[in-house]
């Protein structure tokens, strides 16, 4: 059913017309970085909004923290049945150098101890799209592609005699995908989510078949967020406090973080205005993963509108919400 919902948020008002609750699959690398913290604790809290139905979380990254950290993720909130899918290759691996992620496993409960007790993501996209609405779920991508060329490529199966890329076209309404930029040069970016599995990234900026929104590097990487959070005396035993913790110390960082996927679940689930504004690009990915602009008008590109510090209260106040009591 369709409703008009009246939103108030740090000060921000605005009508949002949407099918709610959006059904979601977030799709993550969550290692490397801890923005993908901030930006799961964004989609529990609006699932606790009833904004939002969680379809499944998987991993594009098969560094060993990942599944567990969803797992926990999941539970902290209280969603533990969630689905968690991963990759089952052995690359991508990308690494937690600042150690947050280890630190939280260690701290927080969660039913899935290993990557390998996770079903393998191709198989659990089949799975979820399979039994959806037609034209009604949006994925949202804050990592590597390697996921979705995967399920591109994919043939019929016991959930669905269709291709992947015809289930996609039925089945999915949007990507919404943290990914590529512009730089300097006002053509090109070489983006880590592009840049480390760049034979996906190609496959999918090349074939999806659905609408596909982009916020680039340029659009998170002055949205700062973090030190409300971990200063927040009321927040206590929480892993997305932990994990900001951890590694803000480790980086040696009192400012904060970019917020490159916390932009793309917002704009997923609220629309990109009034933050945003979108133009019509077209890009190419080298063999270096770097993208560059080509002509064309294939995908929606955030550009900045509202001020980066007005959408980091907002982002920040969505990463300090603490879960529904059961």
């Amino acid at each position: 059913m369709k409703y008009i919902l009246l939103i108030f948020l740090s000060g921000v008002s605005h009508l949002t017309i949407a099918q709610r609750p959006i059904p979601v699959i977030f799709d993550t690398d969550i290692a490397p970085d801890y923005d993908d913290v901030g930006a799961m604790a964004m989609l529990h809290a609006f699932a606790d909004a009833g904004e939002v139905k969680i379809l499944a979380t998987t991993s594009c990254n098969a560094f060993e923290t990942t599944v567990p950290t969803i797992s926990l993720i999941n539970t902290y909130f209280n969603r533990p049945e969630i689905p968690i899918g991963i990759v089952k290759s052995k690359l991508p691996n990308q690494g937690c150098m600042q150690l947050w992620a280890q630190a939280i496993v260690g701290r927080y409960p969660h039913s899935i101890k290993f990557n390998e007790e996770a079903t393998e993501a191709v198989a659990l996209y089949r799975k979820i799209l399979s039994a959806q609405p037609d034209r009604s779920v949006t994925i949202i991508s804050v990592g590597f592609f390697t996921n979705l060329a995967n399920l591109l490529a994919s043939q019929g199966d016991q959930y669905s005699p269709l291709s992947g890329k015809e289930l996609t076209t039925k089945k999915v309404k949007q990507l919404v995908s943290m990914a590529a930029g512009i730089g300097k040069d006002g053509v090109s970016r070489h983006e880590f989510n592009v840049y480390t599995d760049p034979i996906a990234a190609r496959k999918v900026f090349a074939e999806w078949p659905t609408p596909f929104l982009i916020s680039g590097f340029e659009i998170g990487e002055f949205v700062i967020t973090g030190a409300k959070l971990i200063n927040n005396e009321s927040i206590q035993k929480s892993p997305v406090k932990d994990a900001y913790q951890v590694a803000l110390k480790a980086d040696n960082n009192t400012n904060g973080r970019n917020s490159w996927d916390q932009t793309a679940v917002l704009v997923a689930i609220k629309g990109y205005s009034p933050y945003y504004t979108v133009k019509k690009v077209n890009f190419e990915i080298r063999d270096d993963g770097t993208n560059v602009l080509i002509p064309g008008q294939k995908f929606d590109y955030l550009v900045e509108k509202m001020p980066p510090d007005e959408v980091a209260n907002i982002i920040e106040t969505l990463m300090m919400h603490q879960p529904r009591k059961k």
